[in-house]
């Protein structure tokens, strides 16, 4: 019998072999390139100006834990409050807070697909959703990214209730999703389109609510995750859908009922969070603006292989787990927090630098980025 220790070592032995030992870093003053905090919310203190703002009105609370989860002592006013208020935002009938984006792929995932049932997922959807899959007890298949033709080709595998899962925005290539075309063929097909918006709320549509109601697609999709650890630059994630779907999570989501809730401090900064969505226009023009401008000024060739995104998320495959590393390290070495993106988070051969670009990088930073990454090819 091998011992735990030894499993764990020879584990991380082939990780190092291969290329893929992750470790934690603290890179300082370099220039961000790397995080979701598209608009700056959190790193230029628009967001903890507006929250000190909201505290000065309800000091008391500000400190406050939420003692237990929501179906015990965690419920709270402001907690339906606010899920009322993305409710609205969103265009939809309700709306239900977990702790997290993956807390509610979990919870989405494991709890409404049912054995008999059949999940057909994106190849490059999130490990969250992969996961929430995993609990679940339904039948699940890939099918190609983005590739209509291939779903329309396995769909006769369907069995029981069907669910179609996809992300708007792809947090590893940066690409929309053709959601007004998996929107009919799921509507032909009696299948059930649940969208993943982690990447696009707050960045896409008005007052960034997100492709599916930029698209006006509401109506037609069972179920959005909106996530608030990227552009909203705060924590924690809603599941928006119709009061049946809000009413079966809290019964049957495990990621939701046996979890302690959201403290009030989370509560307000999501709250405040949105309410600077709406003073935030020109952010949002300038984050799509300097996006403009690193495409430009980096297009794709036979050199440079950029993967074709309009959202923050800019991609460049660079094929080997070293050799992405060494041209991160390199780019690192002249200020520029860019990240490695290594197999197994994507396959083998589809390594690539994840740059990420926002509204409060200057444009002598995005050209100076370019010219330091045109040098590398």
């Amino acid at each position: 019998m091998i011992s735990s220790e030894k499993y764990l070592k020879d584990a991380l032995d082939k990780r190092r072999n291969d290329g893929s030992f992750r470790t934690l870093k603290i890179l300082q003053d370099m220039v961000d390139f790397c995080s979701n905090d598209y608009l700056g919310f959190s790193s230029t203190g628009s967001l903890r100006a507006k929250i000190l703002e909201f505290n000065q009105k309800q000091p008391k609370h500000v400190f406050e834990g939420s003692t237990g989860s929501r179906l015990i002592s965690g419920n709270s006013a402001i907690t339906e409050s606010l899920e009322e208020y993305i409710a609205s935002f969103h265009n939809a009938e309700s709306a239900l807070l977990f702790n997290s984006g993956y807390d509610a792929n979990i919870g989405i995932f494991s709890s409404v697909p049912k054995r008999g049932d059949t999940i057909f997922y994106d190849e490059l959807v999130h490990a969250s959703i992969r996961d929430g899959i995993r609990l679940s007890y339904a039948k699940a298949y890939s099918f190609r990214h983005n590739d209509i033709e291939h779903l329309n080709g396995i769909i006769k595998l369907a069995n029981g209730n069907v669910y179609v899962a996809v992300e708007s925005v792809y947090s590893m290539n940066g690409d929309k999703s053709p959601l007004k075309e998996l929107a009919a063929f799921c509507e032909n097909n009696n299948a059930n389109l649940i969208v993943d918006e982690a990447h696009a709320t707050g960045v896409f549509g008005s007052a960034g609510n997100g492709c599916v109601s930029d698209l006006i697609l509401e109506k037609k999709v069972f179920a959005r995750i909106h996530t608030y650890g990227k552009a909203l630059g705060t924590h924690g994630a809603a599941i928006t859908g119709s009061k049946l779907l809000k009413d079966y999570l809290i019964n049957f989501a495990r990621s939701f009922i046996y979890t302690t809730a959201l403290p009030y401090h989370s509560l307000i900064a999501i709250r405040c969070a949105y309410a600077l969505l709406s003073e935030s226009e020109e952010a949002n023009q300038s984050l799509h603006n300097n996006i403009k401008l690193f495409k430009k000024l980096l297009r794709k060739n036979e050199k440079n292989n950029l993967i074709e995104s309009s959202s923050p998320i800019q991609c460049i495959i660079i094929p080997g787990n070293e050799n992405v590393i060494d041209a991160a390290n390199k780019i690192q070495k002249k200020g520029f927090d860019v990240r490695p993106i290594m197999n197994p988070t994507v396959p083998a051969g589809k390594e690539r630098l994840r740059i990420c670009i926002h509204s409060f990088n200057s444009e002598d930073e995005i050209k100076m980025l370019a010219e330091t990454i045109e040098k590398l090819f």
